[in-house]
């Protein structure tokens, strides 16, 4: 989770304190995490069978990753991390309870509040006011989030997280370049930006989704979509400290209606259990 939370502060602050663009944010990122996890890969040529060092993965998975990141990066243009963060993982816990529910997982009276109090909360962040973050960034956060939680439920049954993360990354690179070539009019390098999303790339995602994969056999999908209520906080924190970002009333409430409303609904699970 704190992972997770990185990457939000990095690509924010790469757009907020550098002139590096999204669409160069995104494309050094997938590739660097590629290259990562391509060499973590290969390294297991001498302490392991050959079939934990091949390449795995799928394009399905590769194209959620992609949408994710892309809108990610494009959303934290007019974002705070914060904000970002928890529109994000409200739109990943929203689709993971979803599919849960799709695929016979139910929800008591106690939890069917908590999910619309959440899904309420998530409402009320991006209402217009005074207050309200952008519309367009807000749909690409919650796109992203959505990418990020199909992700999520196609890694649950994968044994070998590893070799497939750095397969989804190597097969997301060509959407990452063609969406680069498109915004070539637009593109600014900055040596700081690269290197936030070097950063973002090789270990608070690469590394990071390795870890995330390897734990999402053990979890139903409504517990691996709660365990992710940390990250929203974690994001706003550090964005009020590290980059001055403010911390309003709205975001308070949605914030509290957000993460309350879906820890009422796995914390209920598990008492059920």
């Amino acid at each position: 989770m704190i992972a997770f939370a990185s990457n939000s502060l990095l690509c924010r602050a790469a757009l907020k304190q550098t002139t590096v663009d999204a669409a160069t944010f995104t494309f050094i990122r997938i590739f660097s995490g590629a290259a990562a996890l391509w060499l973590i890969v290969k390294m297991r040529r001498a302490s392991g069978p050959a079939d934990n060092r091949r390449i795995r993965g799928s394009w399905l998975s590769a194209l959620a990753l992609f949408a994710y990141a892309a809108a990610f990066s494009f959303a934290y243009v007019d974002l705070s991390a914060g904000t970002g963060a928890l529109l994000l993982f409200g739109a990943v816990q929203a689709t993971m309870i979803l599919w849960g529910l799709h695929k016979g997982e139910r929800l008591d009276a106690i939890q069917v509040v908590g999910f619309i109090v959440a899904v309420t909360g998530l409402i009320v962040l991006v209402f217009p006011g005074l207050s309200a973050p952008p519309l367009i960034g807000s749909i690409l956060m919650l796109g992203a989030g959505v990418a990020w939680g199909i992700y999520s439920l196609r890694g649950k049954g994968e044994k070998n997280p590893a070799s497939v993360t750095a397969g989804n990354f190597a097969r997301a690179v060509p959407f990452a370049a063609a969406v680069s070539i498109i915004f070539v009019p637009w593109v600014h390098i900055d040596l700081a930006g690269v290197s936030y999303a070097i950063i973002s790339g090789a270990i608070t995602s690469g590394l990071g989704y390795v870890i995330w994969y390897s734990a999402l056999p053990g979890l139903k999908a409504a517990s691996a979509a709660t365990v992710q209520l940390s990250v929203p906080v974690l994001a706003a924190t550090g964005g009020i400290l590290l980059l001055g970002e403010p911390l309003t009333l709205r975001y308070l409430l949605a914030s509290i209606a957000i993460l309350g409303g879906i820890a009422l609904v796995v914390l209920e699970k598990n008492r059920a259990l």
